[in-house]
């Protein structure tokens, strides 16, 4: 696989950590690159800049230690707001704008952002042009193959987006209508990619080495977006990139080194949001890394009910020692 070029950022690989919201935040987007991402995206952001002196939105924002090219996700419907909320993300240190029209979930969508966007193709194409004018850095763009099986329209945004500038396009195979359910459609993701000459990632399931060589075969796609299979395991992106390299599997981390890991993941989620923020947000990031170990299931129970950041480190000690103490030395 060629490297991927957005604008003037050669990326070391093609491989993307997905925006996902309530997912990843600064120190996950720290740990997915050391784990050999090629490039992460923040959180989405609204593009409504009233909201943004609120303590969720501010912690979505750019911050000094993000990994570059520092690429921000903004959403919303209205192209003079999207292009006033990419001009101050520039400001505060965006060095790539990705805009959204892919997210699903109903409370964007009935504001006639993310995905709901996707039925306006007028509208779509004067929300490109007004944030591609607004900013001089490089503006990608994240679809789904359309509005429902019935109006895919994926190869007509694309199109569009191409025309209006955009410097490289993620489509997830599904349509708003989909959410999540059923399998990807990558046929449509590989008739987006011969229509367009702008790259084209390819979005949804990819979840090992061997289904990310599969999908790139099966869509000619430039790179790929990695999402809900880095939840608890951000060392995928290394065993993708090792495997497509080579073509042989990483050995699966240690139990030590999961739980090195983890230790890590927590300090810094304890840092970046304090000790009662920090201690709630950890509970669904140590779910996932668990979530295939013995004991798992009852661990989880009690861990949540822990109050502080040195239980929930010393819980997770106990954990592994357990682990260990039973002769289980790789994690799943």
């Amino acid at each position: 696989m060629s490297a991927l070029r957005i604008g003037p950022y050669t990326l070391p690989n093609s491989l993307i950590l997905a925006p996902m919201a309530g997912v990843t935040d600064q120190p996950f987007r720290q740990l997915c690159k050391r784990m050999g991402a090629g490039l992460v995206v923040s959180e989405m952001v609204t593009s409504d800049v009233r909201l943004w002196n609120t303590r969720k939105s501010s912690l979505r924002m750019m911050h000094s230690g993000d990994p570059e090219p520092r690429s921000v996700q903004i959403a919303g419907g209205d192209p003079e707001m999207l292009a006033e909320a990419a001009r101050r993300n520039v400001e505060m240190g965006a060095q790539i704008i990705d805009i959204n029209m892919g997210c699903p979930a109903k409370k964007v969508c009935n504001k006639a952002a993310g995905s709901a966007l996707l039925k306006d193709e007028t509208l779509v194409r004067e929300i490109l042009q007004a944030v591609v004018t607004a900013v001089n850095v490089p503006v990608t763009l994240k679809i789904r193959t359309g509005w429902d099986r019935e109006n895919k329209n994926g190869i007509n945004v694309a199109k569009i987006a191409e025309d209006a500038g955009i410097v490289a396009l993620a489509v997830h195979g599904r349509t708003r209508a989909d959410l999540y359910m059923g399998e990807a459609e990558y046929d449509t993701i590989a008739a987006i990619k011969q229509a367009v000459s702008i790259p084209v990632m390819a979005n949804g399931d990819i979840d090992s080495p061997e289904k990310a060589k599969a999908v790139l075969a099966a869509t000619g796609a430039d790179g790929l977006l990695i999402g809900r299979a880095a939840q608890g395991r951000p060392w995928i992106f290394r065993e993708i990139e090792h495997y497509l390299r080579t073509g042989e599997h990483l050995p699966a981390p240690s139990l030590l080194e999961v739980e090195r890991i983890l230790l890590e993941h927590l300090a810094a989620l304890h840092a970046f949001y304090g000790d009662v923020m920090g201690v709630r947000i950890a509970r669904k990031h140590v779910s996932w890394y668990l979530a295939t170990l013995p004991g798992a299931k009852e661990f989880r129970a009690q861990f949540n009910r822990l109050d502080s950041t040195d239980a929930q480190c010393a819980n997770v000690r106990e954990f592994f020692s357990e682990r260990h103490n039973n002769g289980e030395g790789v994690a799943a």
